[in-house]
């Protein structure tokens, strides 16, 4: 280790004395050129944590990309990427370990560049406590404010005021005080618990770790000091049981566990459990870690969880505390931090990742938005990059969640841009929305696997996705006369067909679309429940709808059947006349003119329309089932 010129012989050598020390998971934050990584850097230099190879490395790299004259560049220590470096900022969030006799710390140095601000939200959501530097020639940014916000926002109840640079302001009092009290004026309704402000030199190390001889107006703590001995309260284990399933394990026919890491609380073998959103109950048999079968499991544990009772579970589930149930609904409203350079609209839709499951969300409204300058609330009817506001979401199906501030754990989401596979939004949930908040299903009398007995075959969904005209109706209704002459038990589900009934009150706006696939693949969902081999023909043209209605149904019941007829041949059959009305601009946003198709990647059955005729292709489906043993 290379220590400083007033470092101690026993400075830094704690690194192997750390297992029994609480560890604070803390953020540094603010703007651009604030002074973070050098803050961490110092600290590190002072705590004797510098390798005598990477003290080398770094007084090089200060010769060549240094920002401080001939100075040591201790924020190069942490902007280890090529472009940090010759730009002079931070990028990507670097997390470092260290640890005193009396603390062991977990640090995320975040970028300050707005154009980064995705990555300060992905470091603060798992810290504590953070650090918000300023800088004292300055004061408070737009970017100080954006982070406070956003700290604040994912559940950081301890803030740090470091107000740096001050050895450039001739280690001023005034000048710390106003910032101090503008901040603190500003945070007043951010619902931090603990604030202090601290007056420091990252360059110099003034209150970095020891009192400064230059601040003697200054009386409190110097940072480490009150790192320290700053008591955070954020013990998952005292939130409610949670555990959302990440995988259904069934290595033979003689077991099932359910996989995942706790989410919060603690769970004990014999303790009873609901199954959400089902509502299932049923007691914990058994409890398997990497360790082997354990007696109980906590926050945090990876572990499989065996019932007492075979109950049909699926990744997304929730197995909760009964007495502690959360709310399952399929309207929430969160506030979000939007990353994407598109903006956030009203009706528009995007893939929520909420609790391991991938459900579409369309945005019914844009709240407000807040305004950075003076922490109101303002109305707004979009969110632009880098802004924070409150939005309401309709949700494909209900899930089960909480509440941001009453479980972080289980009150985060993304949303994801469908085309792009690109995350645009962090959210918290403030609150679930709509009737659906307190209802939970109850467990039904007859199974069915017990209707599906009766009838002599199994349950299943045959969704026929194509283009308008390709045949899927053709082609299903073929399918459907087939089986019913072996006996089977069917019903049809056909575009114009809810359209005129359970539908009619939809039009075709993005919003809409998205709530008739909803309505009609919880339609067939309750249709397989009766046993029923559902055949639904739908254009359905986006991959995440057809996704959606996939995750509604039981494994192995969902069967995707692509129709690929060439957009050319659709529209010279033009049954319905759409076409001919389409490519003039009569009718706007038709599928495969002027609204994208969005192909079936891995189909469970792809039929080439224009090579073989609907009967043929009829027989392929009915071969299919046979092969899936559905009858």
């Amino acid at each position: 280790m290379h220590a400083p010129d007033n470092a101690s012989s026993s400075a830094g050598q704690t690194l192997g004395r750390t297992d029994s020390r609480p560890a604070l998971r803390f953020l540094t934050c603010g703007s651009v050129d604030d002074g973070k990584s050098t803050l961490i850097g110092r600290l590190l230099y002072e705590q004797n944590l510098i390798l005598d190879d990477d003290f080398a490395s770094l007084k090089s790299e200060s010769r060549k990309f240094g920002a401080v004259g001939s100075d040591i560049d201790f924020a190069l220590l942490l902007d280890g990427l090529e472009a940090e470096r010759e730009q002079g900022i931070t990028i990507d969030v670097a997390y470092c370990y260290f640890a005193t006799p009396t603390r062991a710390f977990v640090v995320a140095d975040t970028p300050g560049h707005e154009q980064y601000t995705r990555n300060m939200a992905t470091g603060a959501s798992n810290c504590e406590l953070a650090v918000l530097l300023v800088d004292a020639r300055k004061g408070l940014r737009t970017q100080t404010r954006r982070h406070a916000i956003i700290a604040s926002l994912l559940g950081i109840r301890h803030i740090v005021l470091a107000v740096n640079k001050i050895d450039l302001v001739d280690y001023s009092q005034v000048v710390f005080e106003a910032i101090t009290a503008e901040f603190a004026g500003f945070a007043s309704e951010l619902g931090f618990k603990e604030f202090i402000a601290i007056p420091i030199s990252a360059r110099y190390g003034d209150n970095v770790s020891s009192v400064s001889g230059n601040t003697s107006w200054y009386n409190g703590p110097h940072l480490l000091r009150y790192l320290e001995t700053v008591e955070v309260e954020n013990d998952s284990r005292q939130y409610p049981f949670r555990l959302a399933v990440q995988w259904v394990n069934r290595p033979d026919l003689d077991f099932r566990g359910y996989a995942g890491t706790v989410c919060s609380g603690r769970v004990r073998v014999g303790d009873e459990l609901v199954v959400l959103p089902a509502g299932h109950v049923s007691q914990v048999k058994s409890i398997i870690s990497s360790a082997g079968a354990v007696a109980e499991a906590e926050a945090g544990d990876a572990i499989t969880i065996v019932l007492e009772d075979e109950i049909d579970i699926a990744r997304g589930d929730m197995l909760v505390a009964p007495r502690d149930l959360p709310p399952v609904a399929d309207q929430l409203s969160a506030h979000v931090v939007w990353m994407s350079p598109m903006p956030l609209l009203p009706g528009h839709s995007y893939l929520m990742k909420i609790n391991k499951k991938t459900l579409l969300a369309t945005v019914t409204e844009v709240k407000h938005r807040i305004d950075l300058d003076g922490a109101g609330e303002v109305n707004a009817n979009i969110l632009e990059l880098n802004e924070i506001g409150a939005c309401d979401f309709s949700i494909a199906r209900p899930v089960p969640f909480d509440a941001y501030v009453d479980n972080p754990s289980t009150g985060a989401f993304i949303l994801i841009d469908h085309t792009t596979n690109e995350t645009v939004a962090a959210g918290m949930v403030d609150l679930a929305l709509g009737r659906t908040t307190n209802i939970h299903r109850r467990p039904i009398t007859i199974s069915k696997v017990e209707r599906s007995r009766l009838m002599n075959h199994k349950a299943a969904v045959m969704w026929f996705t194509g283009l308008s005209g390709a045949g899927k109706s053709t082609i299903a209704n073929l399918v459907e006369a087939d089986l019913h002459a072996r006996g089977i038990h069917t019903i049809m589900l056909d575009g114009d067909h809810v359209r005129y009934g359970l539908n009619k009150d939809l039009s075709f706006t993005p919003a809409d679309r998205v709530e008739n696939m909803r309505r009609v693949g919880e339609v067939a969902k309750l249709m397989t429940e009766a046993g029923l081999v559902v055949l639904c023909a739908f254009i359905s043209p986006f991959r995440a709808e057809r996704q959606m209605v996939r995750e509604l149904i039981a494994e192995g019941e969902f069967i995707e059947i692509f129709v690929d007829t060439p957009i050319e041949v659709c529209a010279a059959r033009d049954p319905k006349g759409l076409y001919r009305r389409a490519y003039p601009g009569e009718i706007k946003d038709f599928t495969g003119v002027d609204q994208r198709y969005e192909a079936p990647e891995r189909p469970e059955l792809h039929l080439l329309a224009a090579q073989d005729n609907a009967r043929t292709l009829a027989d392929r489906v009915v071969e299919q089932l046979v092969r899936r043993n559905i009858f």
